[in-house]
Order: structure tokens, then sequence, then C-alpha cells
């Protein structure tokens, strides 16, 4: 009888090792090598939360279908194997058969356990095929040989992303998120006591091209500085701390200043609300291992914990965010977290998600075929600013720059500050986003009709 092989996300740890899975057979580890491997993993460049359970669960069906159609176990498989999981995971039937990309990330996984495997010399070789090929360097010319396993489906093709149009949006954020009509009057019988707080922050998310895990994590004494009301700068630059962006990189964003001004205000109304209900009811006993810290006099930035250390609030990770809860003489006060609850718990990465699913609904509901996420927002950020930003290159170029250069300035300085905005490690993840444009005219016709006068006068050309 096959055995209940299932992944369990997390440890019972603090620090990086909590998001290293474990796969667990009828409750009991699968495999002490396996553990082995998973333990590795991020000193072998995987160390993204979501990179780990991806591989985790990449496995685990791996796992499952050894047993339950194979009869045999994770270290003594063959070609053969390799050949009939393809046959079930992208012969089979439609309501079964899973994508090229999805499949090709399967083999991504299990050609890296099984290249570590091949190290350990827990297997001779590899269940897989791989071939010798060159990777082309600059000019074409070769510049390295590298294995590429067989087992990839090069027709997969790569996602575009999903981007609206900011009318879209607004419609989105008014209805879905706010729970108005399309008149912007309050929608008769509406009860979402919430509606402030989500309407902000997927306008954090469209303005900044922040991702759901950097805007969820932040913190309100990172949002709130004293004195940031005279600001008179348009644009805001905030540093975003590297534990909580993706590859644990930093960088420094825009956040327009009328949303500094409306985190402010919900900081000191809707948010104080529900600190207010949080230390009332005692709610910090309902927050999984807590971490209490007293904010240090005069240093904002600086927290003091109870065993009397001291650390930075730029170095806890996301999860540790949600798990920080500000003490005065020694008693529990507010999360940290920016965004809270009702009841001032911080909002889960999950329920924001569902709050954009409830607000595509609401959308559907009112006649309009409307579905948005938070990483949509991403994309609809990445898509205008890239071409707000070359329809302000090209308002820019100057009658004495040759056409190479001319081109080089449109695209590469725009698409270089969208990439520093994403955090994207390579640009080349920013080129996606060129073939958008095309798409959305409303953004782009001043730039069209602009770059067109240039080519007509040969200031371009």
């Amino acid at each position: 009888m096959a055995r209940d092989i299932r992944l369990q996300e997390t440890r019972k740890v603090e620090g990086i090792d909590r998001d290293i899975p474990t796969v667990l057979a009828n409750g009991a580890l699968y495999d002490p090598h396996l553990e082995q491997f998973f333990l590795e993993l991020p000193l072998n460049g995987t160390r993204s939360r979501h990179s780990l359970r991806a591989i985790g669960y990449d496995i685990v069906v791996w796992l499952r279908f050894l047993e339950q159609a194979r009869m045999t176990s994770v270290w003594s498989v063959s070609y053969d194997d390799v050949i009939a999981f393809h046959g079930t995971r992208r012969s089979s039937g439609a309501s079964h058969c899973i994508s090229a990309s999805s499949w090709n990330r399967s083999v991504a996984s299990l050609d890296k356990l099984y290249r570590w495997g091949m190290e350990r010399e827990l297997i001779a070789s590899s269940p897989f095929r791989h071939r010798q090929m060159w990777r082309r360097g600059f000019g074409g010319q070769r510049s390295a040989r590298a294995e590429r396993n067989m087992a990839y489906e090069p027709s997969a093709v790569s996602s575009r992303p999903r981007f609206v149009s900011l009318e879209v949006y607004r419609l989105f954020n008014r209805l879905g998120l706010r729970g108005q009509t399309q008149n912007g009057h309050e929608r008769p019988g509406a009860r979402d006591r919430n509606g402030i707080r989500n309407s902000l922050f997927a306008d954090l998310l469209v303005s900044t091209g922040l991702r759901l895990e950097e805007a969820g994590s932040l913190l309100a004494c990172e949002l709130y500085a004293t004195g940031m009301e005279n600001d008179t700068r348009r644009q805001i630059r905030f540093v975003l701390a590297p534990p909580i962006g993706k590859g644990n990189r930093g960088r420094t964003i825009l956040i327009p200043r009328r949303v500094i001004v409306r985190i402010q205000d919900y900081i000191e109304i809707e948010r104080a609300s529900a600190t207010a209900k949080f230390k009332a009811r005692s709610a910090w006993s309902r927050i999984t291992r807590p971490i209490f810290a007293e904010q240090s006099e005069g240093d904002p930035t600086m927290l003091n914990l109870p065993d009397g250390s001291r650390a930075r609030i730029d170095r806890f990770g996301t999860e540790e965010r949600q798990r920080l809860v500000l003490c005065t003489a020694g008693m529990p006060c507010a999360p940290a977290s920016l965004w809270l609850s009702e009841i001032g718990l911080p909002v889960r990465f999950n329920s924001w998600e569902a709050i954009f699913l409830r607000a595509s609904r609401r959308c559907s509901g009112a006649g309009l075929d409307i579905r948005l996420s938070p990483h949509q927002l991403r994309h609809t950020f990445a898509v205008h600013m890239l071409a707000m930003l070359i329809e302000q290159q090209i308002s820019l170029t100057t009658h004495g720059v040759s056409g190479m250069e001319a081109y080089r300035q449109l695209l590469s300085d725009p698409l270089q500050q969208v990439q520093r905005l994403l955090g994207h490690a390579s640009i080349t993840t920013t080129y996606v986003y060129l073939e958008q444009i095309a798409a959305q005219a409303d953004t782009v016709d001043t730039a069209v009709e602009r770059l067109l006068a240039l080519v007509s006068n040969g200031d371009v050309l």
C-alpha cells in the first residue's frame, strides 16, 4: 500500500531554516538523504521561501508517482521512469495535463536533486539525459560549455505579464475594494469597514511596483516619519529593507507624496482604532511566537529586545515582521506591522489575495469583467512607468545625438530605471514589458506622436 507522502512547508525553528520544507511519509521523515538535500538548498543558491516550497512540491509529486505507479524509490530510478513520468504529466487527458512551463520547472527541481545525489555518491548516474552545448558570449563567440537537460521542452512559451489601463484600475479600486457604485457613491448595504485600507494598499502597489510581500511587510514606523507633511517633493525616496526584497536585495523606491500623506492619515485614524482594540483584547496572544520589542528613544529604527540586545528594523524578514509586537514599559501595545485587521492583527499575505478576489467578484456582480491580483498591479506599474519614461526620454532627445545613441538613450535608460524600481536582478527580465507597451494605447499615444514628429523632422533617424 502506497504511503501518504506530504510536504511540511516550514520548520519550528528560527532563522533561514524555518522556510526549508520537509517531506514526510505517514507522518515520519521520508528519507534522511532527501532531508539533507533540502537543508543544503540555501547553501546551493536557493534561498527564497517560494522557490524552496516550489521545489518541495515538485519532488513530492515525483515521489508519489514513483511509489504509486512505478513501485520504486527516489534513489533507484532510471530513464524509463522519467519517460513514464512525462507520459503521465504531459501526455494525459487535458484535465490532468500540465503546461510545458510547469513541466520544465519540475525537471529543474529534479535535475537539481539528482545532481546533488551524484555528488554525494547516492546514485551512479542521473536518470535524465544531458547534452553538451556552448553558451554564446558577446559578438556571437563561444564562451563556455555547459550541460542541458534534454527533458526540457523548448516549446514552452514565456508568460506575458498581465496589466490593465489606469481607468480599469480606478474602477476596480472604487467598485471592488472600496465597495462603492460606479458613480462613486456609497453602495447600499455596504459593510466593508476596511475599504479605505484596501484601497490605499492597492494604490501603493500600483504607484510603486512593490511586490505583495514587500508592501505587506512594511512597518508603521518606516512610513510615518516626523516632518514628512512638510516635505514638498512629489516623490519620496524610500529604502526597502533587504530581508523583505526578493533575493535579499534592498532597493530605493519612489512613493508619491500624496500616498504617503494618505498612509499617515490611515495610521492616525483607522490603524489607531485597530491598535486600541489589539491592546484592549490582548490580541497579541493570537500571534504565533511573537517577538516583543521596544523602540529605542531618539532612534525609531532601532529596537530593544527582551534579552537586552538591540536590532535595526531593517534586519527583520517578512515572517518576523508579522510577529513583531511593540511594547511600552514591558506591556504589549501594538504590532509593528503597518497593515492591520479590524482587531489589530497583522494582515496576512494570503488575506490580501482573498481581498482582491472578493473585489473582483464585486466587479463581476456589477457587470464588469475586471479580475485583478496584487501582482498584476506590479505589472501595471511597470508598463505605464516604462511608457512614460520613454515618452519623457523622447522629449529630451537633442538634435545633435546620432541615431544609434538616440536609440540607446531612448530604450536603455528608461529600462534601467524601471529595472531598479522593480528590483530585477537582470535587465532581461524587464525587457518583457517593452512588448506590452504597444497594447496600451491610452498611455503611449502622446509618446508615439512625439516619436513620429521627431522622425519626420529627422531628429532621430
